[in-house]
């Protein structure tokens, strides 16, 4: 499967948000993703895991995540320093910025005339701001990997986003994946999101928790990473997507 890749400025009322758009080479209209990454931004790894999901037939925009400040443009290491400045970023940004951003790339990504229906994915901090881009209603389907934040409402600069008191906004299919070894995510907390989603009435859904993960399983760089778990939850997703 050949790919185009190309690097385009989205606008936004904060200013332009630089995005990789990811797709099949050919003409034809294919439903669109907008995929978050994790605190690391535009890192090979990630490119790599988008690369996969547009070769199954998608459309995928990667924004930036922090793409107004002094990361803007950076794909930070995977280190203590590039750990810490990616926190950072995010402790910088507030969840309305968030917010904005998110539209900013569903009117991307609705306006393009290659794209039919609109997904949505993310992993780690993604997974949260995926959760929030299903609040929209022409996000028909997500998938969120090991979404951080999502059980007691921290996101960036904010304490408690709200995310999860907004569930029942959301009418779209969603997919929730765990390791089962996450301590970002323990078991308690799961318990916690998978309560409150069936509390809005969100009983239509899927869990993946995968035995033996860790955080960030899917990130192909580092001891953490299970290549069998990656390739499930992939298949997993896109299964999803596709509606099967």
């Amino acid at each position: 499967m050949k790919l185009r890749e190309d690097e385009v400025l989205v606008p936004s009322p904060g200013g332009a948000i630089r995005s990789v758009v990811l797709r099949p080479t050919g003409d034809g209209p294919l439903p669109g993703v907008l995929l978050y990454t994790d605190i690391f931004q535009l890192t090979e790894s990630t490119l790599r895991t988008a690369r996969r999901l547009a070769s199954a037939g998608f459309v995928v925009c990667v924004p930036e995540i922090y793409p107004h400040g002094d990361l803007a443009g950076v794909a930070l290491e995977f280190d203590d320093a590039g750990k810490q400045a990616g926190l950072a970023g995010a402790a910088a940004t507030t969840t309305a910025g968030f917010d904005a951003d998110r539209v900013a790339v569903l009117d991307y990504l609705e306006l393009r005339t290659d794209t039919t229906t609109l997904f949505a994915t993310g992993f780690c901090i993604g997974g949260h701001l995926a959760f929030r881009a299903a609040l929209d209603p022409r996000v028909a389907a997500t998938v969120c990997f090991y979404p951080t934040g999502l059980h007691n409402g921290a996101l960036g600069a904010d304490a408690d986003a709200g995310s999860l008191a907004r569930a029942a906004d959301i009418h779209g299919r969603l997919m929730l994946v765990f390791g089962a070894q996450d301590p970002h995510v323990p078991a308690a907390a799961r318990v916690e999101i998978l309560a409150a989603l069936y509390t809005a009435g969100l009983d239509d859904l899927e869990l993946h928790v995968y035995s033996g993960g860790e955080h960030a399983f899917m990130r192909d760089v580092g001891a953490r990473h299970d290549p069998v778990l990656t390739d499930l939850a992939l298949t997993e997703a896109i299964s999803f997507f596709a509606a099967r």
